[in-house]
């Protein structure tokens, strides 16, 4: 699966952004988004299951963050609200045969995009 992210940039405190990964092919147990800043370790933020929809979420995104898919556009978004300055990073989609994890990513990820970079600065 070929996987393409966009929707990347800077905001400030409190600002929104809306991401778009575009799969080439609808074919995956499971499609979501990690993030990872410099210095630190991969993150998932989160998740949504290829058969019923399921998502998860960290906790460090839940209740601002909401990822979401559209089947026909073979596209999955994630919508971040109230973004922090901490939410900085390069934000990676990634497909994963298994499922979601219940931390917020792809499990047994087996394709990922090139990422797209967000900044949170005042």
């Amino acid at each position: 699966v070929q996987l393409q992210a966009s929707g990347g940039g800077s905001v400030q405190p409190g600002g929104s952004l809306r991401l778009s990964c575009a799969a080439s092919v609808l074919d995956y147990a499971a499609i979501g988004w990690f993030r990872q800043a410099p210095g630190k370790e991969r993150e998932g933020v989160a998740c949504v299951s290829a058969d019923d929809g399921t998502t998860t979420y960290a906790d460090s995104v839940k209740g601002r963050f909401t990822i979401s898919r559209d089947n026909a556009k073979n596209t999955v978004y994630l919508q971040m609200n109230s973004l922090k300055l901490e939410d900085s990073a390069v934000y990676h989609c990634a497909t994963g045969a298994i499922g979601c994890h219940e931390s917020g990513s792809p499990r047994g990820m087996d394709s990922w995009g090139k990422g797209t970079q967000v900044t949170v600065s005042s």
